[in-house]
């Protein structure tokens, strides 16, 4: 072994090592120090021997030979080597280094004097068995890299492969487990990711790195090749690196120790211990020298042990489990600081492991250079003209190519092509799906085996059996996790078939107790699964329920709760592809006979079944969506892919999507044809999948939101956009775009015909990148609107069908209105300069809103200066800016000299709201004007000539300010309105300023609000005076003032005087009843007065109104007064001087002495209306004062409600009053009230007693006037039945009989009730929902209806009618010509009833409303030509009655109303009813609730879709 060179300063070397000399001398004999103390000059080494303390002598020592020369200090080391023991490994290593290099050449004492000294070379040896450890350790890993490439078309450059590194930025909470799938907007859970050489992994030492990638994404031989550039001398930080295999450690199930394993598949050299323990010792004190990959965790039969489970500090000595033994060493629980790389399929990789310097990275598959240098080197000996055919074929066939991103995928596909032009034939059939380009190389490896071999059979059906045991194994590898295959689990026979076709490959096992063997693998793990599929597929031994087990869909995101996950990746989408019917042949021939084609199509139909199962279900994530999606690709099934394809939005999130995915996607809404939404939340997108979505034709709505997504990723997007021809949105949101990336973005739509809104919100544009932005945008003629606020929102608006490309934009232009909106950007006065630069000009700007930034005063300032130059802008929003009053008078200013700016909203002196308008007011809300700014505003207005409106709304106005308003107001000779709504101003302010307003002659018309004021006595009577004098008051409003009873007599007393034309409030001034009266005294006093309404209880309120033009009489409304005896004669009084009295009110009032009312109203004739409610009445006086006040001839209308009438009550009362007043014409009640007016009765008899409900049966007028009885909710025994039976056959020209939900008779009885309501010859409605009814009955019911011709609406609900009573229905409704509406939902009618019925609704020409659950109604509607109203809800009916429905609608022209509620029409079958409501302008609402539909769909925007009941 050579020796090595040693240029580095040995006391820098002493320097670096000082504190381990220091250990090392402080445990040595006296004997060492004697000899270094030897090379000490005699001064100074009498100071260190003066110390008493042994480490302070050894440090002083240390120190002296530190600052020494060169040569001293290397004798000083040389004689630490030569006579210390026990020194530790690394500090040994420096040291054999030195001496080594000055032995016989530096050293200038000798060891000859002493026999006994060690020599350098003595321990050299330990240095020895390092190095030669490392030169066969790079032999056995150059050895294993030539086993791997050996079959390898294209020579790898590290330093040219590429990976994604990844950064996670975990989610906040208690879970972190969970994959997250929301929170994208703040980015928590997603992973951004850049690009980093596969070389540049080991550069960096000292880390941990999961290296991901898919199944033959070449992650083994990038770590082979890793190990050569190792053995190479490509890492020098790097001193051994270790290169182990999962599938390998899967054989070990006894405990060994770091050591054991290490050297069990890298052993020493003749496993010479003493090599093996030097190495060691190397690799536990220079752990960062040391380097660890492991390949295959996907292969790994266990999981690695979470690290909370494990000790803090291992021993490496110690036996441990493998699972342990590899947890502990990818997560530094010993050997910290040593590189650790493990390799992975993407979805079985944990974020479990938390070691410092952690990372994630995955493989980059092939681009389209990458796919097109592999197919030429792979087709170079092929000659010329079929390399270019192959190549070009495969850059031109977008399945093959989308296969081809992926390495291994790449080589397969190239073997197909090779295997397909090698073939007979000219017709070059190539596959379609990744199934059959496997099926193509099963072929191809048995062609291996045919060659020269001529026969009549397919390769399938001669090897059939041997294909058969072959996949049979490799099925029982998949269900077992294994991956090698022992030579004992592999017959001879299948050995030799599978080796000579190259199915199988032989490799070499090293099994625990260090023996070797040789086992067996699949030439690659997606053949196994390929192979496992077929088995599937062709074995009689599988049951249906197996298959089904296996077509579980794939997850792409990963948790730390279960992250092992199954051991294949592809098996269910080779299952899939074999479901293809481009398979059935292959299949029937693995079969054997022609005759297990049927068997095999049902097999394949079951794996389409599970399928569409799955896509019915509404509980898919996105990335089992995009499984889903897959595997429907590989069926080719259009009738899956429709159903998969039909869902309104598909959502990817945080995972790696391919070319072949997109492809599937495309495949499935391609196949749906309809609107679809993409959404890609931290999603990675190679850039060559952009290429893809042109493929999208339905795709109207694309969002990308991630940090990955930045201006590379949009520069791309740029270039296909154009290609997407029904993109009508795209959302480029929560990104990593600049201002150069949102301009291109920006101008790229403006060739997408349809588009409407571009968001680009939480990017990183700045605000120069915002105004450069608006000012290309509102150059574009198809640019409506831009809204901006604090870069979370920015948004463009288009017009559709704008074809327009904005180049040298003509000014002149007729162009749409547009809008710009820039909030909380931070826009100050040299931006607003900057934006109003760009903008002017632009003539079709209407709204320009820059509300919540930092203009200030100056910022305003430069606005106004720049307005005329901002062409037809119509409003400027600047609120919220930090505008003070000194810029609201600049405006009053600018009002005055700008002769565009017509009106001014301010709010809170600016501060707030602040608006420039093009139109004729000037606002000022919510503000604090001082004396001397009212003054300063007011002599900017008087300046402007046009005409001028003026609202000071909300403000605060001192009596001072109000005084200089009222002296300058006349001199505003181009003022039309001042509005001073709710002004904050003294009491004494207040009358001021109406008194000024009084006096001023310009004033035309006045609405007076004096709330909260304070106003007393005092005060109202100065207001009144003054007011007498106001000749054109439109409303006063004194509420909430401090008036009381007295005050609002003094008002009162003077209203006749004031000229007030609408109404007074009074509400809020604490009065009393006496004031109350006072109030109602107000309809004699005032002839004006027309209503007064007083309430003193909880709604407190007061209000006189005055006459209005449709109004005749007067109304009385007094609610909770509780008039005590004198109140009510004083009431009396005052109603007896009250001619006109029309309508009187009392509710709740607790009257004490009722009779005296009651006595009074009755000898009111001129009131018509009297309501009563709550006013503790009891059912004796109710009598008396229907029998009094009903004896008059006219008219009258009563109204009681007291809480006791409900029930039992309500029936003694109308029968009593039935009895009493003969005049009556009509009753209703309904629980708590009844009114008379008798023609009819309708009575809610729930909880009567059944006596005085034969009462009121037996008291039922006989008159031929009678035409309505509404009795429902009755409860009644047979004898009850039988009279109301007997009554109904009384009164033969009832009109309406309502006996829903009545109940309590017998079946006979209910006969008996019936045959009575069928002489009732004149019926023209009949309501019997819930009234049970028998076979007979439902017959007599039926017989009846053939004689009551003037029948027009029948309802039966709820009523149990089964099949027989349907049909007999069916023969008697066609005979009733006047039939417009038909109840008869919720019954028990069957399908054969419902078809019975529904083919007597064709004879219904006059039916216009239907009510029912008929199965296939749907299709009888087209012969109802007068139809109106349609109810099939609660019918379950699905999307098949959408689609009738929508053949049928265009039909009914006179249909207004369709209820489906609670049915089960999806968002499909939705779209289908939508799509034909073009065709039916006279439908007005279609109502869909409690339907499992996805209301925000584009498709269903239509107004008259009414999917909530709110």
């Amino acid at each position: 072994m050579e020796r090595m060179d040693w240029p580095v300063d040995v006391r820098t070397q002493v320097d670096q090592a000082g504190s381990e000399l220091v250990e090392l001398l402080c445990r040595q004999n006296s004997d060492v120090l004697d000899r270094i103390f030897a090379l000490v000059e005699p001064k100074r080494l009498d100071q260190i021997q003066s110390l008493t303390n042994n480490r302070d002598r050894v440090s002083a020592i240390v120190e002296y030979f530190r600052n020494s020369d060169r040569n001293l200090c290397t004798q000083f080391l040389s004689t630490v080597y030569q006579y210390s023991e026990n020194i530790p490994f690394l500090l040994e290593t420096t040291l054999v280094s030195i001496a080594g290099y000055t032995h016989g050449a530096n050293c200038n004492h000798t060891c000859e004097t002493d026999q006994s000294s060690p020599s350098p070379h003595v321990k050299r040896p330990r240095l020895d068995h390092l190095q030669s450890y490392t030169d066969a350790l790079k032999d056995m890993v150059l050895q294993k890299h030539k086993s791997v490439a050996q079959a390898v078309v294209k020579d790898i450059r590290l330093d040219d492969t590429w990976v994604y590194l990844r950064h996670r930025n975990l989610p906040r909470g208690k879970d972190r487990n969970i994959q997250p799938q929301a929170s994208l907007d703040n980015h928590e859970g997603e992973e951004s990711e850049h690009k980093v050489s596969v070389e540049s992994l080991l550069k960096t030492t000292s880390r941990v790195v999961m290296l991901l990638g898919q199944a033959g994404s070449g992650k083994t031989l990038l770590v082979h090749c890793l190990g050569r550039s190792w053995a190479e001398g490509s890492f020098p930080s790097i001193d051994l690196l270790f290169l182990l295999e999962f599938r390998q450690l899967n054989l070990i199930s006894r405990n060994l120790s770091l050591k054991e394993l290490l050297f069990l598949y890298y052993p020493a050299c003749g496993d010479d211990k003493e090599q093996s323990d030097a190495v060691f010792e190397f690799i536990l004190s220079k752990p960062e020298k040391v380097c660890f990959i492991i390949d295959g965790y996907d292969e790994f039969r266990a999981k690695l042990t979470h690290p909370e489970r494990l000790e803090s500090n291992i021993d490496p000595s110690k036996l441990l489990p493998m699972t342990d033994l590899l947890s502990g060493l990818c997560n530094r629980k010993f050997l910290q600081g040593c590189t650790v790389l493990v390799t992975c399929r993407p979805r079985d990789v944990t974020d479990m492991f938390g070691s410092p310097g952690f990372i994630t990275c995955e493989l980059q598959g092939f681009d389209r250079l990458g796919v097109k240098e592999y197919a030429e080197q792979y087709f170079h000996k092929k000659g010329d003209e079929l390399k270019k055919k192959a190549v070009n074929l495969l850059m031109d066939n977008r399945h093959l190519l989308s296969m081809s991103h992926i390495p291994g995928l790449c080589h397969i596909c190239c073997v197909c092509m090779d295997h397909l032009f090698s073939s007979d034939g000219t017709h070059l059939q190539l596959p379609t799906s990744l199934t059959q380009i496997y099926m193509q190389i099963l072929l191809a490896f048995l062609k291996r085996i045919d060659e020269g071999v001529v026969s009549g059979t397919s390769p399938l059906q001669r090897h059939r059996t041997k294909i058969d045991e072959m996949s049979q194994l490799a099925l029982k590898g998949l269900d077992e996790s294994t991956i090698v295959f022992m030579d004992t689990d592999v017959s001879p026979e299948l050995q030799n078939f599978g080796i000579k076709s190259g199915i199988l490959s032989c490799v070499k096992l090293t099994f625990e107790d260090g023996s070797s063997g040789r086992g067996f693998t699949f030439m690659h793990l997606t053949m196994q699964e390929f192979l496992a599929a077929l088995h599937l597929m062709t074995s009689q031994s599988i049951t249906e329920s197996q298959l089904k087990k296996k077509l579980n869909l794939k997850t792409r995101w990963t948790t730390k709760i279960d992250p092992k996950t199954v051991f294949t990746d592809s098996l269910h989408l080779y299952v899939c592809g074999l479901a293809a019917e481009a398979c059935t042949y292959s299949l029937i021939q693995l079969k054997g006979a022609e005759s297990t084609k049927a068997w095999v199509q049902k097999r394949q139909a079951a794996v389409r079944n599970v399928l569409l199962g799955f896509s019915g279900s509404t509980s898919q994530t996105g990335p089992k969506i995009v499984e889903l999606c897959r595997c429907a690709y590989e069926t080719r099934d259009a009738k899956l892919a429709r159903a998969i394809g039909s869902r309104p939005q598909f959502e990817m999130r945080n995972i790696r999507l391919n070319t072949v995915d997109m492809d599937s996607l495309a495949f499935v809404t391609a196949a749906a044809d309809q609107n679809v939404c993409l959404d890609f939340g931290g999603c990675s997108i190679d850039l060559d999948c952009l290429e893809i979505l042109p493929s999208f034709k339905t795709v109207d709505h694309l969002i990308f939101r991630s940090r990955k997504y930045d201006d590379k990723f949009a520069e791309a997007l740029c270039g296909i956009l154009c290609k997407l021809q029904a993109l009508r949105q795209l959302d480029f949101i929560s990104g990593g775009l600049t201002d150069v990336g949102a301009a291109k973005l920006a101008r790229a739509l403006e060739d997408c015909p349809n588009i409407t809104h571009l968001k680009m919100g939480k990017n990183s544009i700045s605000t120069d990148g915002i105004i450069t932005l608006i000012e290309r945008m509102a150059a574009c003629p198809s640019v409506q609107e831009v809204r901006v606020e604090a870069n979370k929102e920015i948004s463009l608006f288009f017009s559709q069908s704008s074809d327009t490309v904005c180049e040298n934009t003509d000014l002149n232009n007729k162009e749409e209105p547009k809008s710009v909106t820039i909030k909380q950007s931070n826009i100050n006065v040299s931006n607003v300069v900057s934006l109003c630069n760009k903008l002017r000009g632009f003539s079709h700007i209407t709204l320009l809103d820059l509300s919540k930034n930092s203009l200030g005063n100056k910022g305003l300032k430069k606005i106004l200066d720049l307005l005329p130059k901002l062409g037809m802008i119509q409003e400027i929003k600047v609120g919220e800016n930090g505008v003070d009053m000194d810029g609201v008078v600049m405006l009053a200013s600018a009002l005055c000299n700008q002769k565009n700016l017509k009106r001014v909203d301010a709010s809170e002196n600016g501060k707030k709201q602040l608006a420039l308008w093009f139109d004729t007011s000037r606002r000022l809300t919510h503000s604090d004007i001082k004396p001397v700014y009212m003054t300063k505003l007011c002599k900017q207005l008087v300046k402007c000539e046009n005409l001028l409106d003026i609202e000071f709304s909300h403000l605060k106005l001192s009596n001072e300010s109000v005084e200089k308003l009222m002296l300058i107001l006349p001199e505003m000779s181009s003022l039309q309105l001042l509005n001073l709504s709710h002004v904050d101003l003294s009491t004494n302010g207040a009358l001021l300023l109406v008194r000024s307003l009084a006096d001023c002659q310009r004033v035309t018309a006045v609405e007076l609000r004096l709330t909260e004021y304070k106003l007393c006595k005092s005060s109202v009577e100065k207001l009144s005076k003054i007011l007498e004098n106001c000749p054109r008051l439109s409303e006063l409003d004194l509420s909430h003032n401090l008036l009381r009873d007295d005050g609002v007599k003094c008002f009162v007393d003077y209203l006749p005087k004031l000229k007030i034309s609408s109404s007074v409030s009074l509400t809020g001034n604490r009065i009393t009843q006496i004031g109350a009266l006072h109030l109602v005294n107000s309809m004699n006093t005032c002839e004006k007065v027309v209503a007064v309404e007083v309430s003193l209880g909880v709604e407190d309120q007061s209000l006189i109104k005055f006459v209005q033009e449709h109004v005749n009489g007067k109304t009385l409304r007094l609610r909770d007064c509780s008039f005590e005896v004198i109140h009510l004669k004083k009431l009396v009084e005052i109603l007896n001087r009250c001619p006109r009295l029309l309508t009187l009110e009392l509710s709740s009032n607790s009257l004490q002495s009722q009779g005296l009312l009651l006595d009074s109203l009755v000898e009111l004739s001129t009131i018509q209306t009297v309501k009563l409610g709550n006013n503790c009445l009891s059912s004796e006086q109710i009598e008396y004062f229907v029998k009094q006040f009903g004896s008059c001839h006219q008219p009258r209308d009563i109204r009681i409600e007291e809480p006791w009438l409900t029930g039992s009550a309500v029936v003694s009362l109308v029968a009593k009053c039935l009895t009493l007043q003969p005049h009556i014409k009509e009753i209703r009640a309904h629980s708590e009230k009844f009114s008379p007016a008798l023609q009819s009765i309708s009575l809610d008899l729930k909880g009567a007693a059944e006596d005085e409900v034969e009462t009121l049966a037996e008291a039922l007028p006989d008159t031929t006037t009678f035409e309505s009885l509404g009795l429902s909710q009755l409860v009644l025994s047979d004898r009850g039945a039988a009279v109301l039976g007997r009554a109904l056959q009384s009164v033969p020209n009832l009109e309406l009989i309502n006996l829903s939900q009545c109940s309590g008779w017998t079946e006979a009885r209910g006969r008996d009730l019936v045959r009575g309501l069928m002489q009732c010859l004149s019926l023209a409605e009949i309501r019997l929902d819930s009234v049970v009814l028998d076979e007979e009955g439902v017959t007599i019911l039926a017989q009846g209806f053939s004689r009551l011709t003037s029948l027009r609406r029948l309802r039966l609900s709820k009523n149990q009618l089964g099949l027989s009573s349907a049909a007999k229905l069916a023969q008697v409704l066609p005979l009733l010509p006047q039939l417009s509406e038909l109840n008869l939902s919720e019954n028990q009618l069957g399908p054969q009833g419902s078809l019975a019925l529904c083919d007597g609704l064709m004879s219904m020409k006059a039916l216009k409303i239907l009510h029912s659950d008929l199965v296939g109604v749907a299709s009888s509607l087209k012969n109802c030509p007068s139809i109106e109203d349609i109810s099939l809800s609660w019918n379950g009916c699905s999307d098949s009655l959408a689609q009738t429905l929508a053949e049928i609608l265009p039909l009914c022209t006179k249909l207004r109303r369709l209820d489906l509620e609670a049915n089960n029409i999806s968002t499909a079958g939705a779209t289908v009813i939508a799509k034909c409501l073009p065709l039916c302008p006279f439908i007005e609402v279609i109502r869909l609730w409690r339907n499992p539909i996805a209301k925000d769909d584009e498709n269903l925007k239509d107004q008259r879709l009414n999917f909530s009941s709110v």
